[in-house]
């Protein structure tokens, strides 16, 4: 068997690639230990208000009870453990922009220009909208739905809600209308990848309006103040999705390579084979992948350069040990 020792130059790279790959864990590290320390403080500078707080969040349901009631505690450790749990969840929610920020410094570096130049406003409207969907449901959806549940119950039985129970409602309501408020980001991401194109979607408009009556069934409580609350405005986002995707994507993609990068980290000065073509005129930076017989032939040139470099090499080594051979035959046997 032969073995074959490796050269400088792979040791080398061998190296280098061992470097980077730890480099990226420590600042993937580092990321997460920055994001957990910011959850940390504002969970501990929220504490001391979590009466207050909870005060405020229960506010849409103790306006629509019976007069004279008040809410429970069925668990014996709730009424320390639950004020705990929402003013956690208060903390990840304040800090979304900054875990959102932390995010996209650890992946802007892998990224060309017109992906940062896409990506940077994606991250920051979707952190609006998930806003607007929390803000929605406590001031529109809440006081609608409570007093509907209190208006229909039953004669003879009273109210009396469990913190615990409550936290988890809101928190899956929050969570619901949040995710909701994501359809535009969704259409947008979903037009800018190829998977399918405003026009593909304006036309499946019909099955988007049943889609979202089906998620609003599914995500809110058992009753059509609710699903309709959540419905109607998925619809009206999916129709901002599409007009955004149609009319300003086009744009934002054209103008993508003019200008220089944000941030600190330099663009790829390499892309791949077939995605980014900037030596045509009139074609600056727009996206065409290559067909399979282009992938062929892309192949199949870079298989013979391999050849070539290859069979390039062997003679060199030939030559080498033939012009050996010719000093000893010319060397004086005397």
């Amino acid at each position: 068997m032969i073995f074959k020792r490796a050269s400088e130059d792979d040791v080398r790279k061998e190296v280098e690639h061992e470097q980077g790959f730890l480099s990226h864990l420590k600042e993937l590290r580092d990321r997460l230990l920055r994001s957990v320390l910011a959850v940390l403080i504002l969970f501990m500078a929220l504490f001391p208000f979590a009466d207050t707080i909870y005060s405020v969040l229960a506010e849409p349901l103790m306006r629509h009870m019976p007069e004279g009631t008040n809410m429970i505690a069925i668990e014996v450790a709730s009424p320390f453990l639950i004020p705990v749990k929402m003013v956690l969840m208060l903390s990840i929610f304040i800090a979304v922009p900054y875990l959102f920020y932390q995010l996209w410094s650890f992946v802007a570096p892998g990224l060309y220009l017109h992906e940062r130049r896409l990506v940077m406003p994606l991250l920051a409207s979707s952190t609006v909208l998930f806003f607007m969907g929390v803000a929605f449901a406590y001031f529109l959806v809440f006081p609608l739905a409570f007093a509907f549940f209190n208006a229909v119950a039953p004669t003879g039985v009273e109210v009396m809600t469990d913190i615990g129970r409550y936290l988890d409602f809101v928190i899956t309501i929050f969570f619901a209308f949040g995710i909701a408020f994501e359809v535009p980001i969704a259409t947008i991401v979903l037009v800018a990848a190829g998977a399918t194109t405003p026009e593909k979607l304006a036309k499946k408009r019909a099955y988007i309006i049943v889609g979202a009556f089906v998620v609003g069934m599914l995500l809110t409580p058992p009753d059509i103040i609710s699903q309709t609350l959540l419905a109607l405005p998925m619809w009206a986002l999916f129709e901002v999705g599409i007009l955004f995707s149609k009319y300003l994507l086009p744009k934002h993609l054209a103008r993508g390579g003019a200008g220089p990068a944000t941030g600190d980290a330099e663009p790829a000065t390499e892309p791949p084979v077939g995605t980014w073509h900037d030596d045509e005129p009139g074609d600056d930076e727009q996206y065409r992948a290559l067909s399979d017989a282009e992938m062929e032939a892309e192949l199949d040139r870079s298989d013979a350069e391999d050849a070539g470099s290859a069979s390039d090499s062997a003679d060199d080594s030939g030559g080498g040990a033939t012009g050996d051979g010719d000093e000893e035959t010319k060397r004086p046997s005397g």
